[in-house]
């Protein structure tokens, strides 16, 4: 069976995967691009934009691992926008442009289901409300027999870790303390029991942990 997959998550040093205050100029609310700058450097961020050069240590082989073998992705409602409730209208499809980085089927999770849409590159993005679990056997099937990687945001990752559905998980302790936002740890206490925990420090300053299934 496919594996389920999280790769280059960022938290802070207290533990948030994003700031307090999500809007439309700003993703990651009061955090800004601080829990991504060390990706942002990276040869893998920077093909992404179709540019050259960028590092090639240990932040870009730990970057560029995210698409490998991945047929599918399942992102929260806050990913793949700032709305809330109800759709006010259909004209939002994501922060990325036309032209979206997944390459593949993406699952939002919503209560508030829409038509599914088709863009340039591949990415189809799949409106559900269901759980965990369901969403899983959704995307496993739109993946075709690859991996499905949980993309976030903190509480997505949370109730996947929760109920058990990640085999392997790539998180980014990155220096610096957000003191509110939305967290990614809370109830997950004895997760070490599940997972072999693997730490590598890089000279840009981030730790990078593997979490992977025992």
């Amino acid at each position: 069976m496919s594996r389920v997959r999280v790769h280059n998550f960022s938290v802070s040093l207290d533990g948030f995967g994003t700031g307090e205050g999500q809007r439309l100029d700003a993703p990651f609310g009061h955090a800004g691009t601080r829990l991504h700058e060390w990706f942002f450097e990276t040869r893998t961020f920077r093909a992404m934009q179709g540019n050259p050069g960028g590092s090639t240590g240990i932040d870009d082989t730990f970057a560029s691992a995210w698409d490998r073998d991945i047929g599918a992705e399942i992102m929260g409602r806050s990913k793949f926008g700032p709305q809330r409730g109800p759709w006010p209208d259909h004209e939002w499809n994501g922060w990325w442009g036309d032209n979206p980085p997944f390459h593949t089927p993406v699952c939002v999770l919503t209560h508030h289901v829409r038509p599914p849409v088709q863009m340039d590159g591949g990415t189809t993005f799949y409106f559900l409300d269901a759980s965990p679990a369901e969403a899983l056997t959704h995307a496993r099937q739109a993946a075709d027999g690859r991996d499905v990687r949980i993309g976030g945001g903190p509480s997505t990752v949370r109730e996947f870790l929760a109920a058990d559905l990640i085999d392997h998980a790539h998180i980014v302790v990155v220096p610096i303390v957000l003191g509110r936002g939305e967290r990614l740890w809370d109830g997950l206490e004895g997760l070490e029991d599940r997972f072999r925990i693997e730490t590598a420090n890089s000279p840009s300053g981030v730790v990078h942990v593997t979490l992977s299934r025992r």
